[in-house]
């Protein structure tokens, strides 16, 4: 099973259980309020609450430095967003919801001949933030690790 997803900017899985503290700190500096309690008390990001800004408010109020932010254009995580078979575009039902919602414009739509238009997923584009995952009425978006992150990590 894999482990809880880390507020931005978290060091590996080991090093931030052995720094994180638990104080909440993070979860109550969280604007989008997208941080939560999970397994043992550790903050983790639930996009069911909205999408992460980016904003750093998390990094800066962890003082154990748990979350830290190499330089100021460092990459928050290698999340990104995955839309699965149940979309219902491709069940023929015109939704555009996560378009819509995505400000990276990394969600467009491709018109299709005789059907309704297709989301087409820019994954260079994709910060993975979150913003189509909650308003998508049929859970069909996930955010997880990059696929070209795994592929890349494969074929070195």
């Amino acid at each position: 099973m894999n482990p809880a997803q880390r507020p931005p900017w978290a060091l590996d899985e080991a090093a931030f259980i052995e720094r994180c503290t638990r104080c909440d700190a993070c979860i109550k500096a969280c604007p989008t309020g997208i941080l939560i309690h999970a397994d043992g008390a550790y903050p983790a990001v639930d996009f069911s609450h909205g999408e992460c800004t980016f904003c750093g408010e998390c990094v800066s109020r962890c003082e154990p430095a748990a979350l830290q932010r190499a330089a100021e254009d460092a990459p928050a995580w290698r999340l990104q967003a995955h839309i699965g078979d149940a979309c219902l575009a491709m069940s023929g039902v015109e939704c555009r919801v996560c378009g819509e919602a995505c400000p990276a414009g990394a969600i467009r739509f491709r018109p299709r001949l005789g059907g309704v238009a297709l989301p087409a997923l820019t994954l260079e584009s994709c910060n993975g933030c979150g913003a189509c995952f909650a308003p998508c009425p049929v859970r069909a978006i996930t955010v997880k690790a990059g696929e070209m992150d795994m592929a890349n990590k494969e074929s070195t």
